[in-house]
């Protein structure tokens, strides 16, 4: 029988960064896909032509840039009452 070598998956891992959610990560991968999509240029090269895998990468890799939008709540200090 053949060896036959396991494929690379890193693509399709979420990063463990405390900071990040896994929320955000796909938010912020499935809009840089429809940026791809619309003809915007990879910033990594790449033998792969799905947009979502591209993408993904980019994401994992930090090389897209993103802001958080909206404000936090402010804290609320309740004092116990006497």
């Amino acid at each position: 029988m053949a060896d036959i070598a396991p494929k690379n998956n890193s693509h399709c891992t979420i990063p463990d960064d405390e900071e990040q959610s896994t929320y955000r990560y796909i938010i912020v991968a499935a809009k840089r896909a429809r940026q791809l999509q619309g003809g915007a240029r990879p910033v990594l090269p790449t033998s792969s032509k799905k947009s979502t895998i591209i993408a993904m990468e980019e994401v994992r890799r930090g090389l897209v840039k993103y802001s958080l939008t909206g404000t936090a709540p402010e804290p609320v200090v309740v004092e116990p009452a006497l």
